[in-house]
């Protein structure tokens, strides 16, 4: 099954390949090595965090880049979405890995959800989340639900957390199908039908989660593991943007036509993109555009850290069917 499903991918690029690269923003931000990214319909930015330095940066659709907030308590930011009031971002604040300013008394340990207002880069909610279950911490990813909830993933903990408009958190899922070594629970977005959708880095698998009981968690069945899953976009009832790294670098696109009890691969970017490392996309008007995070030069001792990073256009090109 692997041969034909690699097969399929092979030819379906290779019958469809595009004139001219695929269009990037280009930043300057040292040594920032951004990791979530959202864009402002209404200021028309770019916003984007970091996983090395913390601080929120904003990028103008020329490539201008500005910090938003640089909070010195933000050891790393990861993944953010415009909260629905289009006043504030939402960020998920920790010290897993790559912090610059790591500490004894946060490496994975701390577990934060942070308000940010747009138009000042004041700090407007701060919901402390490492208090909800024991063990270590590495908020990850968010998203909200129709009524402002927010659920965040913890890629350590290996559960969701739910943090209400009123800024109550408490651990919303936490299931027996979460659990694997390393990162795990990561990407997640809220479906307008009544569920949660997350993908896991450490096994490859997609999960829908109910809302009004989540308890009930189901495998997503899908022809392939998509390890190193990363973030989620849904862009249609029936459609998902997943962004895949560690090695693979590419973006892929899961059709469900059964309400996410299963879902097949409907399109995917080409190697030739040259993806460096993504790891979440946002949509801008009809376009879907990633963060290319570069994290394979922070695991690299020889490496000369960055300056410069690019937001990136994912072209999906149809597989056949």
């Amino acid at each position: 099954m692997k041969k034909k499903i690699m097969a399929a991918l092979f030819v379906g690029c290779a019958t469809a390949v595009p004139d001219q690269p695929t269009a990037r923003i280009e930043f300057n931000a040292p040594e920032a090595y951004p990791e979530g990214i959202a864009f402002d319909s209404i200021s028309r930015n770019y916003f984007v965090s970091s996983a090395r330095l913390g601080g929120i940066g904003k990028v103008t659709l020329d490539g201008s880049y500005s910090v938003l907030i640089n909070d010195p308590s933000f050891k790393s930011s990861y993944g953010m979405k415009v909260h629905p009031d289009g006043k504030r971002i939402f960020v998920c604040i920790g010290d897993a890995n790559y912090s610059k300013f790591t500490s004894l008394e946060t490496r994975k340990k701390m577990a934060r959800l942070i308000g940010i207002d747009i138009n000042t880069g004041k700090k407007t909610d701060d919901i402390n989340l490492a208090g909800l279950v024991s063990g270590l911490h590495f908020p990850n990813d968010l998203t909200f639900d129709n009524q402002n909830n927010a659920y965040i993933t913890d890629s350590f903990a290996n559960v969701i957390y739910k943090v209400t408009p009123q800024g109550k958190a408490s651990v919303f899922a936490d299931h027996q199908l979460f659990k694997t070594e390393g990162i795990g629970l990561n990407g997640i977005v809220w479906h307008p039908s009544g569920y949660l959708l997350s993908v896991s880095s450490g096994t490859g698998t997609i999960y829908k989660i109910n809302i009004d009981d989540p308890k009930k968690v189901s495998k997503v069945l899908t022809e392939q593991f998509l390890m190193n899953g990363d973030g989620l976009l849904l862009t249609g009832s029936q459609k998902l943007v997943v962004v895949q790294n560690g090695g693979s670098d590419k973006i892929y696109e899961l059709t469900s036509n059964d309400n996410w009890h299963s879902a097949k691969l409907s399109a995917s970017t080409l190697v030739a993109d040259r993806f460096t490392y993504p790891s979440t996309a946002t949509k801008a008007d009809d376009k879907i555009w990633v963060m290319n995070a570069k994290f394979s030069e922070l695991t690299d001792s020889t490496s000369v850290p960055s300056k410069k990073f690019a937001i990136q256009h994912a072209r999906l090109i149809p597989l056949p069917k």
